[in-house]
This record gives C-alpha cells, structure tokens and sequence, in this order.
C-alpha cells in the first residue's frame, strides 16, 4: 500500500501511516480552466495586439445585440441573424481597430494615472472620442444596410445626441476606473465587458428608425 508521511500530534515526530492515502493538492478545474484562458488571451495580445482586440470587440458587440433582442426589443419580430452580423463586424472592423489605436496615441502623449492626467484623458475622450465613435456607428450601419445620405443626417439629427449623452452616465465613471487602473494592453478587454451592457442600449439605439426618435420630440 501507499506510505505517506504522518505528524503524530501526541509526539512531534513523522511516523508511518500505510493506512491512509497519499496527499493530493486539491484544485477547482474551473479556476485552472480560466486561468489558462487568461494566459492564452494575454499571449494574444502580446503577439497579435490588434486583432486580438477586434475579435474582443467582435464578441463585446455581438453578445450585446443578442441581448438587446431577447430580452429588450418588444415588437414581436424573430430574432435577426443579419442585425447582430451586422453589430458584430462594426465591432471587428471599427470599435476595436480604431480603440487599439486611439486609446494608444492617448497613453503615450499622457502616460501615467495621476488625478489629473486621468480626469484629461475621460474628458478627451467623453467630449471627442464620444461623438466621433457616435458617427462612425450611425455611418456604418447606414451603409451596410444600404440607406441613404440623407438617411444618414436624418439618424445623426435624431440620435446622435441621445447617444454622447446617454453614454455619460456609463463611461465616465467606467473610464475614471480604466484609466487609473487598467493596464494599457487590456483596455479593450475591459471596455468591452462594460460594452456588453451598453451595447444593448446602442443596438436598440442603432436599430430604431429615425422618425421614432423625432415624434418623441
């Protein structure tokens, strides 16, 4: 049988215990499951930055449409594969490609998490970045499905606005965290898990006809 080294309490010295099992470090498969999951992203971004972080984006906008579908678009309609495609490759070809860049150039002309650089950095991106990224969503979805220029004023005049000010609320506080805390290389990683829930907002947002948002005004 098995030997295993056994303290006796009575004595203080090791003796002989063939009787019990070996010892075996317990571990929790999914702990080491993520853990190398964690690794490998890691990796991934080491070796492949920029399209590691569009397929994150990928992923971050897809799983947000998927949401905004089942659980807050009320019309009835079945789900549309086309319209999270469509959310999907914004985020791969756009959000994560255009973040890796500008959230760079921010970090190396502001380097450093002091108060005052971090606070710079939100309002940069808030008052900038925010209604840029705004017409750049709105002008995507625009041309893939096939609107019109004038279809597209028409959508930036109705939601524009709704969408830098709505993100507020979400991105300032998100990003106070992310630029004080998140290493620079899992910026993206970080956005997009705060995205998840916002993009449900901006698929609803991005989804509603332009007309809808003027007869609430």
């Amino acid at each position: 049988s098995t030997i295993t080294f056994q303290r006796a309490a009575h004595n203080h010295h090791l003796v002989l215990s063939p009787s019990i099992p070996p010892f075996v470090v317990p571990f929790d498969k999914k702990k080491l499951t993520m853990s190398a999951i964690w690794a490998r992203y890691n990796q991934m971004l080491d070796a492949q930055p920029l399209l590691t972080k569009a397929l994150t984006s990928l992923c971050g906008f897809s799983i947000g449409d998927v949401l905004a579908q089942k659980f807050i678009n009320d019309d009835g309609k079945p789900y549309d594969v086309m319209r999270t495609i469509r959310l999907g490759s914004f985020g791969f070809l756009l959000h994560g490609t255009t973040g890796h860049y500008f959230y760079g150039f921010l970090d190396s002309k502001m380097p450093g998490t002091k108060p005052v650089t971090v606070a710079t950095k939100v309002a940069i991106d808030q008052t900038i970045w925010n209604p840029i990224f705004g017409c750049m969503f709105f002008g995507y979805l625009n041309v893939v499905e096939g609107k019109t220029w004038n279809d597209y004023t028409t959508k930036i005049k109705a939601d524009l606005k709704t969408a830098v000010m709505g993100s507020w609320a979400v991105w300032v506080p998100a990003h106070t965290i992310n630029f004080a805390f998140i290493p620079p290389s899992q910026r993206l990683l970080y956005i997009n898990s705060i995205q998840i829930g916002y993009n449900v907002f901006l698929s609803f947002l991005g989804n509603k006809k332009a007309d809808e948002g003027e007869k609430e005004l």
